[in-house]
């Protein structure tokens, strides 16, 4: 079981390093290519549609076909929509590809977490998966430092990232899958999940919207700016590091205090950093740390939202409430990018930072408010760590373990 489990790891692990050297480069390259603003936001934004999309319905395909099969074929979709784009270089098949390549990664990341669900034995799942978000964010930070490596401008970033995914799917096409219980659930009303639990649904679809706004656009403005793509590389490794660093930390506060009010610090600690960015000397020795500050805040936000709602939400919801924050934060991604061009257009970096700034604040008002107004509910699940671009798929899995 262990080197199976293992395998199948190191195998996920190779997928997030293309995944983040893709994301980064991606933004990059639309720049190059001269992509109008709006055209830009809608590549940028059409992963995330694609991710939400295969985040919610992709477990139908792993009932029907079994996790090898379904592995295989999420990942020969990412690789065969990686290796069109190169020869299509336009902004609408560059949307239609990216989409389908986030709807490839979101399977990607489901059948690997159901998977190991059923190989790990429950007295070691903990430690399973606690190596397996380390590996996450470790490959996510390698692939950042890709990007001062690689010529952006030619068609090396597509075979690389070709060339990555083909090499996870012989590693998993030569193990055996062991299928994990499925049991398939009723949603809840989303009416009624707002009643329930309104800051982690506001929370959720919020921290999507940053998320996607840092990730998809500080490369773009800083490659706008004539920044060198090993800078542009090492800030992005900061801000994944700086998330890393962030988890159990936070996680241990938030499962001592009221969730909220944690959900609230985290926010202001956000604006702030946020705001600092705009007025403070941008030089490397200023960037990098700030980088890392707003990448632990930012990767920190969504976790502390999906342990409030499963606090308050009874535990046969896990499963079904766990899929609609998927949905509400990839719709909050979606959007992202799309708000965010557009400042970005208008004011630069400053309306980048401005927007994370503005939507932190909101929802810390919203959280602090709800804080005063409803006690705290009990803690019953433990703070999860997630990993930044990807944060909603992990915490699917944790709900089938409780199945």
């Amino acid at each position: 079981m262990g080197a199976q489990v293992g395998a199948l790891i190191f195998s996920i692990s190779i997928v997030q390093l293309a995944n983040g050297f893709f994301v980064t480069f991606i933004s990059l390259r639309v720049t190059a290519e001269s992509f109008s603003a709006v055209d830009t936001a809608l590549v940028l934004s059409g992963y995330f549609a694609g991710f939400t999309a295969g985040a919610v319905f992709c477990t139908r395909t792993i009932e029907r076909f079994g996790h090898i099969r379904a592995y295989v074929a999420f990942g020969g979709i990412v690789v065969a929509a990686t290796a069109v784009m190169p020869l299509l270089v336009k902004p609408l098949p560059w949307l239609a590809l990216r989409a389908i390549i986030g709807l490839g990664c979101a399977g990607l990341f489901v059948t690997t977490e159901s998977w190991l669900n059923a190989k790990a034995r429950p007295v070691e799942r903990g430690r399973v998966f606690a190596v397996y978000m380390v590996g996450t964010f470790v490959a996510l930070g390698l692939g950042q430092l890709l990007i001062s490596r690689v010529d952006m401008d030619g068609p090396a970033p597509f075979s690389i990232i070709v060339a990555l995914f083909a090499i996870a799917l012989v590693i998993v096409s030569t193990t055996r899958a062991e299928p994990p219980r499925i049991i398939v659930q009723e949603a809840v009303a989303y009416g009624q999940l707002l009643r329930a639990i309104p800051v982690a649904v506001a929370g959720a679809t919020l921290s999507g919207t940053i998320t996607s706004v840092f990730y998809a656009l500080v490369p773009v403005w800083m490659q706008g700016r004539n920044i060198d793509s090993a800078t542009i590389g090492l800030v992005m490794l900061a801000a994944v590091l700086g998330g890393l660093t962030f988890q159990l930390p936070v996680g241990h506060l938030s499962d001592r205090l009221d969730r909220r009010m944690v959900l609230t610090g985290l926010c202001v600690g956000l604006a702030g950093t946020g705001f600092a960015l705009v007025h403070l000397p941008r030089t490397f020795a200023v960037i990098l740390p700030m980088a890392a500050l707003l990448g632990g805040f930012i990767s920190t936000l969504y976790p502390i939202c999906v342990a409030h709602a499963h606090d308050v939400m009874p535990a046969e919801r896990v499963v079904p409430v766990s899929g609609q924050l998927i949905l509400l934060n990839g719709l909050g991604a979606i959007l992202g990018p799309l708000v965010g061009m557009s400042l970005k257009e208008y004011s630069g970096i400053d309306g980048i930072l401005y927007l994370i700034v503005g939507t932190a604040i909101v929802l810390a008002v919203i959280a602090a408010g709800w804080s005063m107004t409803a006690l705290p509910p009990h803690p019953v699940r433990p703070f999860e760590v997630l990993a930044p671009q990807v944060p909603v798929v992990a915490h699917e899995s944790s709900g089938a373990r409780e199945q």
